[in-house]
Formats: C-alpha cells, sequence, structure tokens
C-alpha cells in the first residue's frame, strides 16, 4: 500500500500526521486550562457570594437586635417595622449561605429561623404582656443569633477551603494528565517521524549505494530500490542504466581487443623490416638512414609497449569482476611480491623491508599479488639508489591495512586527483628513465575495488605514500 504511494505524497503524511497529534495536544491542552480557568472563577464567585451574604446575614442579625431592644424601650412601632425588614433580608442572606453550604448541618439554620420567630412573637405581643420574663427570653433568643453568625461563618471557612483544596487538586491532576499526554506525543511523533525516516532514508541509501557501484564499474549487481514508487523508477532507471553502460563497457572491451590484435600483426611487420634495414639485408645503409631505421625503431618498440599496456589494463578490468576468493596470508605475500622483484630492486641498490603483521584475509591471492608487485615496481621506478622502501601491514577498526612508502621525489599537487587514471603520467618523473605507460597504479584501483577496499595517497614528508585497505 505504501509502495505506491510517492516520496513527496508520504513525507507529506508523515508531516500531517505529526501535525495533527501535536495539534490535538496542544488544544487538548487549551481545553484543560479554560476548563482550571472556569473552575477558579467560579469557585472564587462561590466564595465571594458566601463572604457577603455571611456578613449580610451578620449585619442583619444586629439590626434585628437593635430595632428590638428600641421597641421594647420606646415601645414605637417604627422600631417594629424595622426589626421586620431587617429578619426579611437577613431570612434571604440566610438562604443564600444555607444553599452555598450543601453540606452544613441544617440544625444551625433551623435555630437561627426559630430565634428570629420567637423574637417576631415577643414583639407582637401587647405592651402589658410584655413582662420582664418575657423581655428576658427576647434577649436570649437575640442572644443566639451572633453565635449562630459565628458558627455559619466558620462553616464558610470550611467550604471555601475545601473547594481551594479540590481546585488545587484538580489542578495537580489535570497538570500530570497534561505532562503525561505531552510526553506521549512528543514520543510518539518522534518514534513516527524515526520510523517514516528510516524507512524513507533506505531507498536513498540504495541509490547511493548503486551509484557507487556504477562509478566504480561494477555492472553485475542488479540495482533494485525498495520504498516509494517514485524512487522505485529510480531504481529501474538505475538498472536500465547499469545494463547499458555494461553493454557499452564489454563492446570497448570488445573493441580494443580487436583493434589491439589488429595492430600487433602489422606492427611486428614493421619491427621485423625495420630489424632487417638495420641489419643491412637489403644492402648497407648510409648513417642517415641508419639514423632513420633506428628512430623507426624506437617508435615502433613504443607503440607496441603501449598496445601491451593496453593489453594487460583491459584484461586487468576484465578479472577484476572474477575473483577467486581464499583466505590469505598477507604477511606472506607480500614476501613473495618483494623477493619476486629482488633482482630489480637490488640493481638500483634499494633496501626494502616490511613491518606490522594482520590476521589471514579472503581475497583473490594472484590479483591482490599483482597489485603489490606495481605498488613495488612504482617504487622502485621513482626511488634514488640508496634508498629505502617501507611496507607496513596493520589491524584497525576490523580492516587490513598496507602501506607502501618511497623516498622519491613524490606526487605533485596538480598530479593527486589523477594519479590512479588509466595512462595518466605525473610531472615528476625519474630522471634519464624512459617514460611509463601510466597503468600499474590504475591495475591496483581496479583489483582493490573489486575486493570492496580503497586505494589511497596519503600525505608524506617524503616520497609517495599508498596505502591500501581491505574489509574483513
Amino acid at each position: 500500500m505504501l509502495s505506491k504511494l510517492s516520496f513527496r505524497q508520504l513525507l507529506l503524511g508523515v508531516f500531517l500526521l505529526i501535525a495533527v497529534l501535536l495539534s490535538a495536544a496542544s488544544l487538548h491542552a487549551l481545553w484543560t486550562l479554560d476548563s482550571l480557568a472556569f473552575h477558579s472563577r467560579d469557585s472564587g464567585h462561590h466564595a465571594l457570594a458566601l463572604t457577603e451574604n455571611t456578613q449580610q446575614l451578620d449585619e442583619r442579625s444586629v439590626a434585628m437586635t437593635r430595632s428590638a431592644r428600641q421597641y421594647l424601650v420606646l415601645d414605637d412601632p417604627a422600631f417594629r417595622m424595622r426589626y421586620a425588614d431587617a429578619w426579611r433580608e437577613a431570612r434571604a442572606a440566610l438562604d443564600a449561605v444555607q444553599r452555598g453550604l450543601p453540606h452544613a448541618p441544617n440544625i444551625a439554620f433551623d435555630t437561627w429561623r426559630q430565634a428570629g420567630e420567637q423574637a417576631w412573637d415577643i414583639l407582637q405581643m401587647p405592651t402589658r404582656a410584655r413582662t420582664s420574663a418575657r423581655r428576658q427570653a427576647l434577649e436570649k433568643v437575640l442572644a443566639l443569633l451572633p453565635r449562630i453568625n459565628a458558627q455559619l461563618a466558620e462553616e464558610v471557612k470550611q467550604e471555601v477551603e475545601l473547594r481551594n483544596i479540590a481546585l488545587l487538586t484538580e489542578l495537580d491532576r489535570r497538570r500530570a494528565v497534561l505532562k503525561a499526554q505531552v510526553i506521549a506525543s512528543i514520543v510518539v511523533a518522534a518514534l513516527l517521524a524515526g520510523g517514516f525516516g528510516l524507512w524513507l532514508s533506505r531507498p536513498l541509501a540504495q541509490i547511493e549505494s548503486a551509484i557507487d557501484r556504477l562509478g566504480a564499474n561494477r555492472f553485475d549487481e542488479t540495482i533494485e530500490v525498495r520504498g516509494p514508487a517514485d524512487l522505485q523508477r529510480v531504481g529501474q532507471q538505475l538498472n536500465w542504466l547499469r545494463q547499458r553502460l555494461s553493454n557499452l563497457e564489454e563492446d570497448k572491451s570488445r573493441f580494443l581487443r580487436h583493434i589491439s590484435h589488429e595492430l600487433k600483426t602489422p606492427l611486428a611487420a614493421l619491427r621485423e623490416g625495420v630489424a632487417l634495414l638495420e641489419d643491412g639485408v637489403a644492402g648497407a645503409l648510409s648513417p642517415n638512414q641508419r639514423e632513420i631505421a633506428g628512430i623507426l625503431n624506437q617508435n615502433t618498440v613504443a607503440l607496441q609497449s603501449q598496445i601491451e599496456a593496453l593489453l594487460r589494463y583491459n584484461e586487468a578490468t576484465f578479472d577484476a569482476h572474477h575473483l577467486h576468493l581464499e583466505p590469505t596470508d598477507m604477511a606472506a605475500l607480500l614476501a613473495h611480491a618483494i623477493d619476486s622483484q629482488r633482482l630489480q630492486w637490488q640493481a638500483a641498490k634499494l633496501t626494502v623491508h616490511t613491518e606490522g603483521k594482520a590476521r589471514p584475509i579472503t581475497v583473490d591471492a594472484e590479483k591482490m599479488g599483482v597489485a603489490i608487485g606495481n605498488l613495488l615496481s612504482n617504487a622502485v621506478r621513482f626511488s634514488p639508489q640508496g634508498g629505502v622502501i617501507a611496507f607496513k601491514l596493520e589491524e584497525r577498526n576490523d580492516r587490513l591495512l598496507i602501506d607502501c612508502a618511497d623516498q622519491g621525489p613524490g606526487v605533485a599537487p596538480n598530479d593527486t586527483a589523477r594519479i590512479f587514471e588509466p595512462f595518466y603520467q605525473g610531472q615528476r618523473q625519474p630522471p634519464g628513465a624512459r617514460r611509463g605507460n601510466g597503468i600499474g597504479l590504475s591495475i591496483v584501483q581496479e583489483y582493490i575495488s573489486a575486493h570492496h577496499g580503497m586505494l589511497q595517497l596519503l600525505p608524506s614528508d617524503q616520497g609517495a605514500r599508498f596505502r591500501i585497505e581491505l574489509p574483513y
């Protein structure tokens, strides 16, 4: 299903999914904050209303007591009406307090109402019926009101504290939920981004690896890219390019073999003819004729050397893709390569030594022997008489390193980028020596690349230093 979508569609889908996830977490956090703000405002309004009603109840109770006492002393009906008005307002405040205290005991409210009723009944008695005993009863009834008001004020205070505690508890709970949700959203978003990133980067790595193989002329492995539809099409195009390049490489190799063989036959005849002329078979040569024959002989030899070098490089390029791998002791292989060229480096009065050791490695021993031999012959060619050529074996990060260092003129800075190109000859050639054909290091590069290794030119204070890296 996912492989039918393009890279762009999948990338957009992942971003939208992550955006929706984070947006949902943000909206839930916003809703939680609004809910907490609403509860906080509601609790504040409730506490304020309870406090105001309690204060009003206390004030009206004082007004009732003062009006009742003034009425008993002055016997003025206006004071009794003031008592009635204060009592009505006090009852309204009492009802509001009772509604705001659903968990408070009803006995306090009932006692307050009964006290107000009893005081009103006494105030409505005729003057002659209001004896001292009834006045004492009135004072006793009115004395209950402040105590009940204080009790209700304490209930209000406890109610406000309970609501504050409940609000703080809810705040802590919501905060913990929000924290867990935010962390979960971030983790899920990171997992989604990481998972899809790895899944989407895998075909890109396959494409990069395929391009590297094409650049290294390894056309034997089929290119297949798994992933989004558009990247699969890129893989198919790369595979078509691989087949096309492989065919072109085969055509080039075939052409080089044919043209080289076709050139060798007339070239051999030319060399034979020039040799016959120099030997005087067709008659004695004048000095000028002999000089011309020498020039012809020199150029035919150089041309034959170039053709044979071309054939060797073409053969090496072909053989690099056909390896016969076997466990090989590189120290023994290195010693054999040095010993096989003993006459050459001893004739140049050179010293060749090796150091280090390494575990056996699975390689094509014949081709690795050719590669090391080419490095040695290149070092012999450029080393001054009496110089030293040093080989070093080393294991590092599960890779085998082979260093070859000489004391020659080294590689010119302008030549470092092209030193491994076939038939390229650097600027610093040994004095008095015939110019080489420039394929020795190219063959080394071909064989090392075929082993999935790497050939490098390392910086050096004196001479040239080459390194072969092979994976175990």
